[in-house]
């Protein structure tokens, strides 16, 4: 089949434009469709955390998203009684190279990686076109699509990424179905500008209030967000009303000093597809995951859907990497996504619980145990291309050190595996590996104690290899076991096996 791309994206919001934007930098071509013609005005997703900050410094806007984002620096649980329960600083730099907790208004953070797709050669976001369908075919997909127009046209890639929501068109025509993780829960959602009144101190505050939960976030400038819990007596239309935006917010949101953007109720839901693969399209964001908004983890785990899956894409399309590889996105992602959606849809059940003796026995718990609503650590990968089958440090995501003088680790590897290692671990490989690591394009190889000290002590060993999307290849405490590692990662695979075939 002759192809027009190598990938076509369907959805041109924050997790379809950075899968576009991520395609363009691994010199694959694209195109996007988004059936709105304009950028969406107004706020969803409203955090991210540090590996979402760490893809963006990737494509060269980190600096950028810094002067539109506020590090959140502080979180609060408080109960109904007014008693914070829990007070939590949460605006130091992470592991990541940067805060774990990160606030933005989202047309903000769309606008700036629609002008990366702009800017980069080979790729394109078509808005105001709506696909109509997707079909595989031999070695490829075909993609369906009409523009404001009416006009019909048909694009040939070897790949679709399917980025299109909760309710992707996409997944309904592949007949993939979603399981529930928890209960359903409507909400009103309320963003706006506040101005001249001080609303609460804490960046996030979570209101355990069994009468009605409630969420406060500051946001950039003079933004905010408060959620708040439907009740079965509510009416509808009354309660999206700036009078009824005040009473819920017990007068923090005042309706001379409180302006809108919007006041929507949505229902909060947790759901994991059951396939995120059909042939060669590939399900990601919320079209594959819904998590329960706790732990703000809803757009970080779409850009990593992304994240891991285009590296892959390129290597297989440069025939460096079998087709196989493409099996590990599902069984990598998948369980990752899942620990996250089920993490927040349990937290739900007891921080936005409605009946009051479950509210008194978590106020005492928490009281007692305060660490214990923490966010939990990342999870690890499913199984795939790594070593965590044998090594527990594998799987997991990797850190990235600031160095010395200001550097950080991912600005001078770039979109690469990285093979750190002691320099004696590494003098002890054998020759032909030094050889084919010199020579391979696709690995960075760091052996400056000034480079490599930190991320090695924070991994725990002499060695490791880090994938392009930062996650840990595996671990090696001994030459021999560095050597295995380094026979796996795809172009040392794929240049051994032509070294072989050759002879």
């Amino acid at each position: 089949m002759s192809i027009d791309v190598d990938v076509v994206v369907i959805g041109g919001g924050p997790v379809g434009s950075t899968a576009l934007a991520l395609c363009g930098r691994a010199g694959l071509t694209a195109v996007g469709f988004e059936k709105d013609s304009d950028l969406w005005p107004t706020a969803r997703a409203v955090h991210f955390d540090g590996e979402t900050m760490r893809t963006l410094q990737g494509l060269g806007i980190a600096s950028r998203f810094q002067e539109v984002v506020i590090p959140m620096k502080d979180v609060e649980i408080v109960n109904e009684a007014g008693e914070v329960l829990v007070h939590a600083p949460t605006g130091g730099i992470g592991e990541q190279a940067w805060n774990d907790h990160i606030s933005f208004h989202q047309p903000d953070i769309e606008r700036l990686i629609r002008e990366v797709v702009s800017d980069t050669p080979g790729i394109e976001l078509r808005c105001g076109v709506r696909v109509t369908s997707v079909v595989n075919v031999d070695d490829g997909v075909e993609v369906t699509s009409v523009d404001a127009h009416g006009i019909e046209s048909t694009t040939r890639a070897r790949w679709a990424i399917a980025a299109d929501g909760g309710r992707s068109e996409t997944r309904h025509a592949l007949g993939i179905s979603t399981d529930k993780y928890g209960a359903d829960a409507q909400w009103l959602v309320v963003d706006g500008q506040l101005v001249d009144a001080p609303g609460y101190d804490a960046d996030m505050v979570q209101f355990g209030r069994h009468t009605r939960p409630a969420l406060w976030l500051r946001l950039p400038g003079d933004r905010v967000r408060m959620e708040f819990m439907l009740m079965p007596d509510d009416d509808p239309e009354e309660i999206v009303t700036p009078a009824a935006v005040e009473r819920l917010s017990r007068g923090v949101l005042p309706a001379d000093k409180f302006t809108p953007d919007r006041q929507a109720i949505y229902t909060f839901r947790g759901r994991i597809s059951q396939r995120w693969r059909a042939g060669n399209i590939f399900l990601a964001g919320d079209a594959a995951h819904q998590a329960p908004p706790l732990f703000g983890q809803g757009l970080c785990a779409g850009i990593r859907d992304a994240a891991n899956l285009v590296w892959k894409l390129d290597l297989v399309r440069r025939g460096i990497a079998d087709s196989s590889l493409l099996d590990t996105y599902e069984n990598e992602r998948k369980p990752h996504a899942t620990a996250w959606v089920e993490t927040a849809a349990n937290q739900a059940v007891i921080i936005q619980t409605t009946d009051p003796d479950v509210a008194r026995g978590r106020d005492e718990y928490i009281r007692a145990n305060p660490g214990a609503s923490a966010v939990p650590p990342p999870p690890a990968l499913g199984p795939g291309l790594h070593s965590g089958s044998t090594d527990p440090r594998a799987g997991h995501l990797g850190p990235q050190p600031i160095l010395a003088d200001g550097t950080r680790l991912d600005d001078m590897v770039g979109a690469h595996f990285l093979v750190a290692a002691n320099r004696s671990v590494y003098e002890a490989l054998p020759r032909a590996t030094k050889v084919a690591l010199d020579e391979d394009d696709d690995t960075v190889t760091l052996l400056d104690p000034a480079k490599v000290d930190q991320l090695l002590t924070r991994v725990g060993a002499p060695a490791v290899v880090l994938r392009p999307d930062h996650y840990i290849l595996g671990t090696a405490d001994s030459a021999t076991t560095l050597d295995r590692l380094i026979g796996t990662i795809p172009s040392i695979a794929h240049a051994a096996q032509l070294t072989s075939e050759s002879r």
